[in-house]
């Protein structure tokens, strides 16, 4: 299995050396693996490593239908802010940090609009070279298809130090360049399947998701509730289960815990009341139950990126 490796000019044009064994393909368009190899040949067994970056010096929405064959593994370089849809399905919503990494399968549509500069390596990986890591993994070959099909952010220390590995390398030999390339991004993947393994085999032990009739009492209740001060009892009750039951469902469904999703929905209320109401910031804090404005305006900015006066100041200059 090896890396394909290119030159890559947006190193070059940003200011940086050019190095003549650059590990990385500049990423014109955003998750396209097809546009990254029109020039190349590759071979099934590839793991394709590209770097894609935006400036920030406005925003910026890119969109991908998925690519055909491939799975993509995105490892964030840096801190940036934006929102990240995978299927329809909100992954990103506000300031993403370093380190973080999410995998799409095959065929899955995504969606981002970057808010602020960004850096992120994509690797793109062949069904083949999953293949391959299973087999060394597990000493057995796969009897189907490999679908890693969990689009939930990773936050692993080892591939954040095998993701900056690869970033910064570089090499005045072409032969050890490819070579430490093609180790750092088998490594990854190994680790990525390894992962989400362990994880299939731990989610079979686990509490069954939380229907969607129950799902749907929960987020009546907590919408109906956004300016009270609730718990998770009283999350629990309107769904018809206990504290324990409750909260392990609704984090086997969501991805959340209640309390993070209880916060999220009363961002996403204050920025509907930053836009289309005349109230201050103080009342908008209020109304949708934070105890007061310096609570409302720290759990603002861990979502969105922005304290409320800003994103509301950034929301009338884009009207």
């Amino acid at each position: 299995m090896t890396s394909i490796i290119l030159e890559h000019p947006a190193l070059q044009a940003g200011g940086m050396p050019r190095h003549p064994a650059s590990p990385i393909v500049a990423e014109q368009h955003w998750r396209s693996v097809n546009a990254l190899l029109a020039d190349a040949s590759p071979q099934p067994g590839n793991v394709v490593v590209a770097r894609w970056t935006h400036a920030g010096d406005a925003p910026l929405e890119v969109t991908n239908a998925g690519s055909v064959a491939d799975h993509c593994i995105g490892l964030n370089v840096k801190c940036a802010a934006l929102t990240f849809d995978h299927a329809g399905r909100r992954i990103v919503h506000g300031r993403l940090t370093a380190g973080a990494v999410q995998v799409t399968a095959p065929g899955v549509p995504t969606r981002a609009e970057f808010t602020s500069s960004a850096d992120v390596l994509h690797l793109f990986v062949s069904q083949q070279v999953l293949a391959e890591c299973y087999q060394d993994l597990f000493q057995q070959p796969r009897a189907d298809e490999i679908v890693l099909d969990d689009p939930q952010l990773i936050r692993d220390p080892v591939l954040e130090r095998l993701g900056q590995a690869l970033a910064v390398s570089q090499s005045a030999d072409a032969a050890l360049g490819k070579l430490f390339t093609d180790s750092v991004s088998l490594a990854i993947v190994s680790r990525v399947v390894a992962r989400h393994y362990a994880r299939a085999t731990r989610r079979s032990r686990e509490a069954a998701p939380l229907p969607q009739w129950r799902m749907n009492r929960v987020i009546e209740f907590v919408d109906a509730h956004l300016s009270q001060p609730i718990g998770l009892a009283e999350i629990a009750s309107s769904a018809g289960l206990t504290r324990m039951h409750f909260a392990a469902q609704f984090r086997r469904a969501t991805g959340l815990r209640p309390h993070e999703y209880l916060l999220r929905r009363r961002v996403e209320h204050a920025q509907h009341l930053l836009t289309t109401s005349k109230h201050n910031v103080m009342d908008v804090a209020l109304s949708c139950g934070f105890r007061s404005q310096a609570h409302f305006t720290t759990v603002f900015k861990k979502f969105v990126g922005e304290t409320p006066f800003r994103w509301k100041e950034k929301s009338n200059d884009a009207r």
